[in-house]
């Protein structure tokens, strides 16, 4: 009995132990899963196809983790939460950015991770948040699926019917007006004729106008030093001339007074009287014209004798 009772206390204690022994090693493995682990959420305003659970996240081209849910955002069903799954050791920081990328043109869409300043503290450090937002940045899909949106918008604007019409009319004046220039060829080329004619002596004149310009300007230099010299003489001979008259009117200065103060006071009169004997040599004239026997014997001119 001893000995079964033994047996009973040791594989009691074996099997207590081996349970403590699971117990704890499921707990040293939760415990490590959750430090080793950190939970992040991304919010995408842009479709998410090809996007899928168990998709790749990656930061700046270096896998740290996987999608681990897509749903609709509660609130507003235009926005894609993305709940991440990601190393705890990557460095997610403020200023890191999430968006789509492709990893290849046929690959599977992925979420890329940008950014990450080291003077800048983790996200997680400063969230307030039990899953810390990660903001998101247009992905180069979504800017090329946009792009192609305002193109095919624009095109259509463009390709319009009334736009396709006025083109077509366009056309149609193109194709009369080249076929008008067809027809008048031959004046088209007389035209180009006569300008290659009208320019070529044009040219010659200019040449001409040219070499001118050039005797005139060798001539002018070579007359400018006598000119000066004329000049110079010319400007004494009047500072001599200037000199000269001073000179007379300082000695003949009371005398030009005097002329003025007495001959002047008298020139009145003396043309009062020149002026009354202009008059009467007037009158005597045009009496001696009108009348000379008359105004000379005193009495008429005798008449002539007429035989009857």
């Amino acid at each position: 009995m001893e000995t079964k009772a033994n047996y009973v206390l040791i594989g009691a204690f074996t099997i207590a132990v081996t349970v403590f022994g699971l117990l704890f090693a499921l707990w040293a493995a939760k415990y490590a899963s959750d430090r080793s682990w950190q939970d992040y959420a991304v919010v995408f305003t842009e479709p998410v196809t090809g996007l899928s659970e168990g998709s790749s996240v990656q930061y700046n081209g270096i896998a740290v983790g996987t999608v681990q849910s897509l749903q609709l955002a509660p609130d507003d069903p235009r926005q894609v939460v993305a709940q991440l799954r990601l190393d705890a050791r990557a460095p997610v920081r403020t200023d890191t950015r999430a968006r789509m990328s492709m990893t290849s043109l046929t690959g599977s869409p992925i979420i890329q991770l940008t950014g990450g300043s080291p003077d800048l503290p983790r996200l997680v450090d400063v969230s307030d948040r039990e899953v810390p937002i990660i903001l998101t940045e247009p992905s180069a899909l979504q800017n090329i699926a946009d792009t192609a949106n305002r193109l095919v918008e624009r095109l259509d604007d463009v390709l319009s019917e009334e736009n396709v019409a006025s083109i077509s009319q366009t056309m149609a004046n193109i194709e009369r007006a080249t076929g008008s220039l067809a027809d008048s060829r031959e004046d088209i080329q007389g035209l180009l004729a006569s300008a290659r004619s009208a320019s070529q002596r044009l040219e010659q004149t200019l040449e001409t106008t040219q070499r001118t310009v050039s005797n005139i300007d060798r001539e002018l230099v070579q007359e400018l030093p006598r000119l000066v010299a004329r000049l110079d003489s010319t400007l004494a001979k009047f500072d001599s001339a200037a000199d000269g008259a001073d000179a007379i009117l300082n000695e003949n200065r009371a005398a030009i007074s005097s002329f003025a103060n007495d001959g002047l006071s008298q020139l009145g009169p003396t043309l009062s009287e020149l002026r009354a004997l202009v008059r009467d040599l007037r009158r005597i004239s045009d009496r001696l014209e009108g009348n000379p026997a008359r105004y000379l014997l005193g009495r008429d001119a005798p008449k002539e004798f007429e035989p009857e």
